[in-house]
């Protein structure tokens, strides 16, 4: 593994260069207000009528239409949702002088050719292995957060060195860059985000709730066992590895692990795991996201009304209330 960190990257290929970044939401913020802070020239392009205008020009940023931005810009990150990045560049292209690098956080739209630059474009990818929070609040304590790079297209060159002066200026070299693909990018966040931390822990979470309640215990003591000790897990884990967490629980929780965990996870869920890798290989889900955004996302909408009206949810609100959360 290639990693490197910001004493051997040099910053030269983005001085008096500007850099136009295509969203304000959660990697178009943080990375803006970092790139600001790093001394770079930053527009951000927003749609006319944007609630997140006011805010970009709090910060001091100058803010444009997308295509008025892209069309001065020496650089230009694709930083809005998935699904909607194909005609936003659609529309900017017209206006993409040639030499003009376009940048990603998210290898979906270029591997699974979704976007198909022109030939005379640079195309890099820089993709922080975080929420845009957490890269923000990182930088401003002086920190960093891994990311992967990878060069898709190199028109002029210099893809490489832009794509790690860019990975400098944001606060990620600090951590260190990682070298990768398109391909491997987004097929390991896509397979992450279905199976592993964002899809399967929830839902985990929210079987177990489901089933003490069930069997009588009370929703709050219910809710600390299941989901509140997930914080704990998580820092143990990020401190001492798995192996470690386990050696500093309790030898019942420990015990208890090694019993229960292969019950829960066996053959059957790494054969769904793996189907719903190949899903993603195949293309299949970044057809359904689209098809999704194309309906105006009623699996979504359908999803978060079911969530909020949960009783997990409710608990959850009455701990935080009580300050217990």
């Amino acid at each position: 593994m290639e990693l490197i960190r910001e004493a051997d990257i040099d910053p030269a290929p983005l001085v008096g260069k500007r850099v136009a970044i295509i969203g304000f939401g959660n990697q178009g913020r943080a990375q803006a207000l970092n790139l600001n802070d790093s001394g770079i020239e930053v527009v951000v392009g927003l749609r006319e009528g944007s609630p997140s205008r006011a805010e970009v020009q709090a910060a001091g940023i100058a803010v444009s239409l997308p295509s008025e931005a892209a069309g001065d810009a020496d650089l230009v990150m694709l930083l809005a949702p998935d699904e909607t990045l194909p005609k936003i560049y659609a529309g900017l292209e017209p206006m993409l002088r040639p030499g003009t690098a376009l940048g990603f956080s998210h290898g979906l739209a270029i591997h699974f050719q979704q976007i198909r630059p022109r030939s005379d474009l640079d195309v890099f990818l820089v993709a922080p292995k975080g929420p845009g929070t957490a890269l923000r609040s990182l930088y401003k304590e002086g920190k960093g957060m891994i990311a992967l790079w990878a060069v898709a297209q190199d028109s002029t060159g210099t893809a490489r060195a832009t794509a790690l002066a860019y990975g400098r200026a944001i606060g990620c070299a600090r951590a260190g860059l990682i070298a990768s693909s398109f391909e491997e990018e987004a097929v390991a966040d896509l397979f992450n985000e279905n199976a592993v931390v964002w899809g399967g822990v929830p839902e985990l979470l929210r079987a177990g709730f489901e089933a003490l309640v069930g069997a009588g215990v009370t929703p709050e003591i219910a809710y600390m066992e299941c989901v509140g000790e997930l914080k704990l897990l998580a820092e143990l884990i990020e401190a001492r590895g798995i192996a470690g967490m386990r050696e500093v629980i309790s030898n019942t929780a420990e015990f208890g692990a090694e019993i229960g965990g292969p019950r829960i996870v066996d053959a059957g869920v790494r054969d769904r795991m793996r189907s719903i890798l190949a899903d993603i290989k195949s293309g299949e889900f970044a057809r359904a996201l689209s098809d999704e955004a194309a309906t105006d996302y009623p699996k979504l909408r359908a999803a978060r009304q079911r969530d909020r009206a949960a009783i997990l949810e409710r608990t959850f609100v009455r701990l935080r209330d009580l300050g217990g959360n």
